[in-house]
């Protein structure tokens, strides 16, 4: 948000150069990552619909594969319909306290449509000629995946060949692998609402155990929607973390080349 002083209140943040942005506080940050836990019991305080509302900007917000947005959020507040979800996430502590659940889903159907509305809600006055190409064209091959993935198969044998010689897209080439491709996306706008939260002062616990074909019928999606978490949100109550928490070594994951 820009202030009153803000020498360059025409730019948008996302759009400045380095030395145009404000400063920011990384060890306010560093207080949101670290003080973010898996949340097991919450108060009953109900969460602010403006709260709620920034969180799911931000979420959407997340990087994602070229700009399709492949997710959808489900705001569970009706205490009948929370029960049930609760249920379905296997009477879970989290799922059971928390004041609200938001079911994060992938689609993996959406893909085209989000294609043409990229062409149609395009924000400049130009589309440049190349992102027209792309998302009237490339894009429709490259995530149509044809009758039980027939065109996916011819895909995958054509780029296979030309990669033998040159860098290629490798996929998505099958609807498992466009599962994979909507997830990722997903699973970065899941972790935006989890940070936001804790820095609106609220706690989330993402839960992936749960029967999601019954979560899928309790909300009304369609069959192919996954539910890659549900998350539990609040104000973290009395015995609401169940252990210290640790990791291993970080020599095991991160390794300079």
């Amino acid at each position: 948000m820009t202030t009153r002083t803000d020498p360059f209140p025409d730019i948008p943040l996302s759009e400045r150069t380095a030395a145009q942005l404000p400063p920011i506080d990384v060890e306010e940050f560093r207080k949101v990552v670290h003080t973010r836990r898996a949340i097991r019991r919450f108060t009953d305080e109900p969460i602010p619909d403006a709260v709620v509302d920034d969180c799911l900007d931000l979420a959407m917000l997340a990087p994602n594969s070229c700009n399709l947005q492949p997710w959808e959020f489900h705001v569970v507040r009706t205490p009948e319909l929370r029960r049930k979800v609760a249920h379905a996430c296997l009477d879970q502590n989290a799922a059971k306290t928390a004041p609200l659940l938001i079911a994060v889903v992938a689609r993996t159907d959406t893909w085209n449509e989000s294609c043409d509305l990229t062409v149609s809600q395009w924000p400049d006055p130009k589309m440049p000629r190349i992102v027209e190409t792309f998302y009237r064209k490339v894009a429709k091959v490259q995530y149509w995946q044809g009758p039980l993935g027939s065109f996916g198969l011819l895909k995958k044998a054509f780029y296979g060949t030309v990669g033998f010689f040159r860098p290629v897209p490798r996929g998505p080439y099958s609807p498992a692998e466009m599962r994979v491709w909507a997830v990722k996306s997903t699973a970065l706008a899941a972790e935006n609402l989890m940070l936001a939260m804790r820095a609106h002062g609220y706690d989330t616990c993402p839960m992936e155990g749960m029967d999601e074909a019954r979560v899928v019928k309790l909300l009304g999606l369609p069959s192919d929607a996954i539910v890659t978490m549900v998350l539990a949100c609040g104000k973290r109550g009395e015995r609401a973390i169940y252990n210290t928490r640790y990791r291993f070594d970080r020599n095991r994951y991160v390794h300079y080349r």
